[in-house]
């Protein structure tokens, strides 16, 4: 068992009331993850659908499953009758099929917009002129009634995983400035969630306007080899 109760505890008190902390729990066992959920913590992210439709089904159902990963359209069936956040909505028709799926269910998913801020090629996500044109179709779509049932809370971005600290500061900066833009093209009160910063760099994500943190490594140390 390795949470690091202490740690958390730091964390949580330094995020305050208005940054929301993801532990992220992929790899780690229920008793590990039970651990923190008797402390009180209720949010938690997952990156692979086979171990979080394992974890759904012996943790308690209050327990608040954050996807943090990539998604791939075939797999949401899976997790749509439960899952209560997707961060990393890459793709218009990805989009499209956690809608189809959420209706089979009579849910709304909660879905924020990946965006590709980082310097490294293999990163997911949208670019900004991806995620405006996205924006704007909105309308439209739910016109035809359809993309009723997921609601656009906000965007998601991962910094370069870099020693350049103003690198990764310029990076949550452009995040922000592209989240407060299509805020105000989107006109919703619902879209007010910036996840962004992990164990490396999330208080320089908060000081840039974070209001999610998606944090493993500090919480649970090193990851055991997959």
């Amino acid at each position: 068992m390795s949470v690091n109760i202490e740690q958390y505890t730091s964390i949580k008190n330094d995020l305050g009331e208005n940054v929301k902390l993801i532990a992220v729990s992929k790899m780690r066992s229920v008793e590990e993850i039970k651990v923190l959920y008797y402390l009180g913590h209720r949010d938690f992210g997952e990156n692979y659908v086979q171990e979080l439709m394992a974890k759904q089904l012996e943790l308690p159902k209050d327990i608040r499953w954050h996807f943090i990963g990539h998604l791939q359209s075939n797999k949401v069936k899976y997790i749509a009758p439960f899952i209560h956040a997707i961060h990393a909505v890459d793709t218009f028709n990805l989009l499209e099929e956690i809608d189809r799926q959420a209706l089979k269910h009579s849910r709304i998913i909660n879905c924020l917009l990946q965006d590709h801020i980082a310097q490294e090629e293999t990163k997911f996500g949208l670019d900004a002129k991806e995620v405006k044109e996205l924006v704007s179709s909105l309308p439209k779509y739910k016109q035809l009634n359809k993309l009723n049932n997921v609601k656009i809370c906000g965007l998601m971005g991962m910094g370069s995983f870099s020693d350049d600290l103003e690198q990764v500061r310029k990076e949550f900066k452009y995040l922000k400035c592209l989240f407060d833009d299509t805020k105000a093209d989107l006109g919703s009160s619902s879209f007010k969630q910036l996840s962004m910063g992990m164990s490396n760099d999330f208080r320089l994500a908060v000081e840039e306007g974070s209001t999610m943190v998606r944090i493993g490594s500090l919480l649970f140390g090193k990851r055991p080899d997959r």
